[in-house]
């Protein structure tokens, strides 16, 4: 199973002080040299929402397409800093998630970008506040990063894609409208089945292993009672207290809760424990993920992840 890795600082320097070299001898123009408009997202994720944007018109790269990978930590290649940089628009998740294009941002020039997260603050007047310790560890205050659970925001996401296209693309412009409104379309279902679980099932008490899928279970009127100590260590790639692991293993020995969230993509024997400690007590473990699944573009992702969350609460109920 794949284990959380964090850079050490030593490693993030050097990492960052040749992204910085590439980047200023790379092109940045917009379009490319050659004229053609390079769309590169961060991870799939985003990369599916800018091609459901983009339609047949442009292919979308995306830099983190394995589901093994973990944003948080991915450390750039030179290629990947070279797509980033020779983009002619970027879309990302933001808010420190995807850090390794926020560096390659900062020299690579003046370049037109989508960052989910600003948009998401924008929305909601929300703005994180951190010091420089809480950002390296990923921690943004009350504020989760992982806003492409959010289906408002990744309409709003999708709008300003079709926007920056237009502008790019402007005999497309039309084009691109259009297919952000089909895409809003096709996100109703997402929140439709997030309302039916609110509906039958409000305030049910879950628990997760990370904070992943913070806005879905918001959106499902569901009860998170993790200790934030242990999801927080987790998140952070740092050891839960033992007294969070005994609370939480509590949670589900004791039957408090009805499902277990559970990140797939970034584990640990911790996680790993709390899992087994789930499926011994009876308790249904929904997987959720930070990439998509091979085979699986957004909505059908987005859509199915719900459809499990209702699934196993209709089970467990």
């Amino acid at each position: 199973m794949p284990r959380r890795f964090r850079a050490s600082r030593t490693t993030a320097a050097a990492l960052g002080a040749a992204l910085t070299a590439l980047a200023l001898t790379a092109c940045g123009t917009s379009p490319g040299s050659d004229g053609e408009i390079r769309v590169v997202a961060s991870t799939n994720v985003w990369g599916s929402v800018a091609q459901a944007v983009a339609g047949d018109r442009l292919e979308v790269t995306s830099i983190i397409t394995e589901p093994s990978a973990d944003p948080h930590s991915y450390e750039a290649s030179p290629a990947d800093a070279a797509k980033i940089t020779d983009a002619s628009l970027v879309v990302l998740n933001g808010g420190g998630y995807d850090q390794f294009v926020e560096d390659v941002l900062k020299s690579a020039g003046d370049k037109p970008t989508v960052d989910a997260f600003d948009l998401y603050e924008e929305r909601t007047g929300t703005h994180a506040t951190e010091s420089a310790e809480e950002h390296a560890g990923h921690s943004h205050g009350s504020v989760n990063e992982h806003v492409w659970y959010d289906v408002p925001t990744v309409d709003a996401t999708a709008d300003a894609i079709a926007v920056e296209l237009g502008k790019l693309d402007p005999e497309g412009a039309d084009v691109y409208t259009r297919n952000a409104e089909a895409f809003r379309v096709q996100l109703r279902q997402v929140s439709e089945n997030t309302a039916a679980i609110a509906a039958t099932h409000r305030d049910a008490p879950i628990a997760q292993t990370e904070p992943i899928a913070h806005y879905l279970l918001q959106a499902a009127a569901l009860k998170d009672v993790t200790p934030e100590a242990f999801t927080s260590a987790i998140e952070n790639g740092t050891d839960p207290s033992p007294a969070s692991i005994a609370a939480t293993r509590e949670l589900l020995a004791d039957k408090k809760v009805r499902v277990l969230v559970y990140n797939s993509q970034t584990v640990d024997k911790v996680t790993e424990n709390i899992r087994e400690n789930a499926e011994n007590a009876g308790i249904p473990v929904v997987e959720v993920t930070e990439t998509l699944p091979e085979g699986m573009d957004f909505v059908q992702w987005q859509t199915a992840t719900a459809q499990s969350l209702a699934d196993a609460l209709n089970g467990a109920s």
